[in-house]
Parts: C-alpha cells; sequence; structure tokens
C-alpha cells in the first residue's frame, strides 16, 4: 500500500512545480515586454524561495523558534483581552453578568478579536523606533538589492511589507517614489498585494490557531517568501528597460518617531484607522456579497445546488489551486476561498476556512490554502493602494492609478506561487 500513496505524492509535488511554471507563464502574457523576460530572475527567486521556505520550515532549530510564536500570540491575546474587557466588558472577553450556556456564543469578532491590530500596531511601532524591526527589514533589503539585482529603494520597500502595511512601508522611500521608474514602482505596489502587515499576523494566527498551533510562523514564512515572488512577478510583468540604473535609497529610512512614547501612540493610532477600515469593509463587503447572492438566487439551479458567488469563484479560481498542488477533489472549496480573499479580504477567507468541517482539507492542502491567501490582494485593497501612493506622489497618481490594477493580478500570482512552493517541499 505504500507505493501508490508515494506515487500519488510524487506526482502532487509535480502538479505543484507545474504551478510555478504556470504562474510565470500567465504573469509573461500579461507582460509588456514578452522579449524582456528575466531568465536569470526566474531561477533565482524560484530557488531562493524553495531554499527559505525548506530552511524555516524543516531546520530543527527555526522550526522551534517558528513553533515558540504561539506563546508570544498568546501573550498579545491576554494583554489585548485586559484592554478589551476593561473597555467592552463581557463584549471583550470579560466576565459575563449572566448565567453562559453557550461560551462559544459568547465571543465577538469585533471587540473580542479585532482590537488586537490596535495594540500590535503600536508595540510594531514601538519595535521599529528601537531599531529592532529596522535592522530586520535592512537586513532583507540588502538581500534583495544584492540576490536579485533591484535598486536600494524597491528592496527597502519590498522589505518593508514583510513587517508593515502596503501604504506603511512605501514611506520609507517617500522622496523617492517621484524618481523610481515604472517597473520599479510596480515591484513595490506588487509587493503591498502579495504581502501581510504585521498588524494582522496576529489576528490571522488568532482565527486559525484551532487548525495549527503554530500558526503566526507559517504567517510570517508566507510573508516573507512571497517578497522574492512578488519581485519576480512585476518583473516578468513589466520588465526593466536594459542599462536603466536601478535606484538607490540613502534616505528616508525613519519615521521620525520622537520617543517611544510617541512612537506607541501613532502605531496605536494608525492601528485604530486600520481597524475601523476592516471593521467598515468587513460591513461592506459582506453585505454586498449576500445581496449578490439573493440576486443569483433567482437564476435556476446549477448541477442541483443554487447559484452563489462562492460556487462562481470556486469554478473561476479552482485550476489555479489545482496547480498549487491541490488534488481536484479539494479545489473547488480551495478556489472558492481564493475568490472571497479576492473580492472581500484574506480575513473572511481565513474565518471561512476556520469554519469548515474537520477533513476538508489533507494537511498539504491545508497548508497551501493558508499560504496562498496570506496576501493584501483583493479589490478593497486596491482603492487603499491609490489613495495611499497618490497621496504620498501625487505627481505618480496616473502611474500609479494604471499600474495598481495590473499589480493585483500579480500580487495574487505571486502568493499561488508561494501556496505552489509549499506544495513542492511539504515532507509532512
Amino acid at each position: 500500500m505504500d507505493l501508490p500513496l508515494q506515487l500519488s505524492d510524487i506526482g502532487l509535488r509535480g502538479q505543484s512545480a507545474i504551478g510555478i511554471v504556470a504562474y510565470i507563464f500567465v504573469a509573461w502574457l500579461f507582460s509588456s515586454g514578452k522579449t524582456r523576460f528575466p531568465f536569470f530572475i526566474v531561477i533565482t527567486t524560484v530557488a531562493a524561495q524553495i531554499g527559505v521556505a525548506a530552511l524555516l520550515l524543516y531546520s530543527e532549530p527555526a522550526r522551534r523558534a517558528l513553533g515558540s510564536l504561539q506563546v508570544f500570540v498568546q501573550a498579545l491575546q491576554s494583554a489585548t483581552a485586559a484592554g478589551t474587557s476593561f473597555v467592552f466588558g463581557y463584549l471583550g472577553g470579560g466576565e459575563a453578568p449572566f448565567e453562559v450556556a453557550n461560551s462559544g456564543a459568547m465571543f465577538n469578532f469585533a471587540f473580542g478579536a479585532l482590537p488586537l491590530v490596535i495594540f500590535f500596531s503600536g508595540l510594531s511601532a514601538l519595535l521599529w523606533h528601537w531599531k529592532i524591526l529596522k535592522v530586520i527589514v535592512r537586513g532583507m533589503a540588502f538581500l534583495l538589492q544584492n540576490v536579485f539585482r533591484v535598486g536600494g529603494a524597491v528592496a527597502l520597500s519590498s522589505a518593508a511589507n514583510t513587517f508593515l502595511g502596503q501604504t506603511e512601508a512605501p514611506l520609507l522611500i517617500r522622496p523617492y517614489l517621484s524618481k523610481v521608474t515604472r517597473p520599479e514602482l510596480f515591484i513595490i505596489i506588487t509587493g503591498g498585494f502579495a504581502t501581510v502587515a504585521g498588524s494582522v499576523m496576529a489576528v490571522y494566527a488568532t482565527i486559525l490557531h484551532n487548525i495549527e498551533p503554530s500558526m503566526l510562523g507559517h504567517i510570517i514564512v508566507a510573508s516573507i517568501i512571497s517578497v522574492p515572488a512578488a519581485i519576480l512577478m512585476a518583473q516578468v510583468m513589466i520588465p526593466e528597460e536594459k542599462g536603466v540604473i536601478p535606484t538607490p535609497a540613502a534616505a528616508a529610512d525613519d519615521f521620525g518617531y520622537a520617543s517611544s512614547m510617541d512612537a506607541f501612540v501613532r502605531g496605536v493610532s494608525d492601528g485604530l484607522s486600520l481597524y475601523l477600515n476592516i471593521i467598515a469593509s468587513l460591513i461592506a463587503f459582506t453585505a454586498l456579497a449576500a445581496l449578490v447572492n439573493i440576486m443569483l438566487s433567482a437564476a435556476p439551479d446549477i448541477a442541483g445546488e443554487p447559484l452563489t458567488l462562492e460556487r462562481i469563484f470556486g469554478w473561476v479560481f479552482a485550476p489555479f489551486m489545482w496547480l498549487a498542488g491541490i488534488p481536484w477533489a479539494e479545489a473547488f472549496k480551495a478556489g472558492s476561498l481564493m475568490g472571497i480573499k479576492t473580492a472581500v479580504n484574506e480575513l473572511v477567507a481565513y474565518q471561512r476556512l476556520a469554519n469548515m468541517p474537520a477533513g476538508t482539507f489533507s494537511e498539504r492542502s491545508l497548508l497551501i490554502v493558508i499560504y496562498s491567501l496570506c496576501g493584501f490582494a483583493n479589490f478593497a485593497s486596491l482603492g487603499i493602494v491609490i489613495g495611499g501612493l497618490t497621496s504620498l506622489a501625487p505627481d505618480r497618481r496616473q502611474d500609479v492609478i494604471a499600474l495598481a490594477p495590473r499589480a493585483l493580478v500579480a500580487g495574487t500570482l505571486a502568493t499561488l506561487m508561494t501556496g505552489a512552493v509549499i506544495g513542492l517541499i511539504w515532507v509532512g
């Protein structure tokens, strides 16, 4: 019985390998310079993704370090709960003033889970001011600059996307946003779509903790290895002209915090803005999806079931999830999650995933889905990026508006490629 299982495993790995090639090919179909295909960058990126992912996931010291991050998440949850229960009472996790028959029904997402964004945003700003995050980001930028042959400005913004948001990371290179070339600007925008901010990582880990205890480690790994994938997809879709000198980054390496208290307060303020934006987006886009499903309910049943937005997304994205290495029997449900992530956001998709019955996905498929969903590539973020970058660099408004929709495609392909890499190296 072992041989068929081994052959099946080899087949799924081959499926993921084909997917990596297919995603790059799709990016090339959208390319504005098909004859300037970056062969060297393709080889370097795929090798780097596989190497970094394997090191972080299967090196015993790295596995222990990533696994220990769950303790950090629990500490953040406990600390945040102290604040939410004080402000919101039992809605925020405090003791209920009445007898509770169903403790699970007491969980309140807006007042119990999401406030973690506010606290972690302040903590991240504090860690940046103390130069802890800054050292990590600059180290990653140095590697990106030398391995992937991108300019310092692009490298710094791309590295910062691992921990900062898609509008916060470009702040580090604000003086250069007017100077970077159009392909460099495209890489900067794509990097924001292909990664997630540190301020929401702990929230995702909280939502998915019942699926995998060390989920924060996986979220961090996904964000890290999606950075080179974003650079690759951007360079394939809009390659740089030959002979152009990459834009350096010798300045703008700080947010200008006056003190630790100033950093924490400003971080909390930014976190509050993000908190309110998330709530507004969840209400509006969930309502919009429900409205679309109500309208679709007037259509006749297809294959014995009502037509819904989720089913349409499942059909559209199922082939892409199959290419990532998910068996066809599971590809439709995985595609539905990917569609929800694109139309609404990844937070809603992760919630749907967490609520799915056990056994919906195999262990390998589950990781592929989690990594593929880990990015800000959705329609709501499209407006955030356009608004944020045009306010930072008003003179690049037309470039940002023209490039952002294409960057959404590139960012989606980058996270799918990350999922395929996990499918390729997964050993259980």
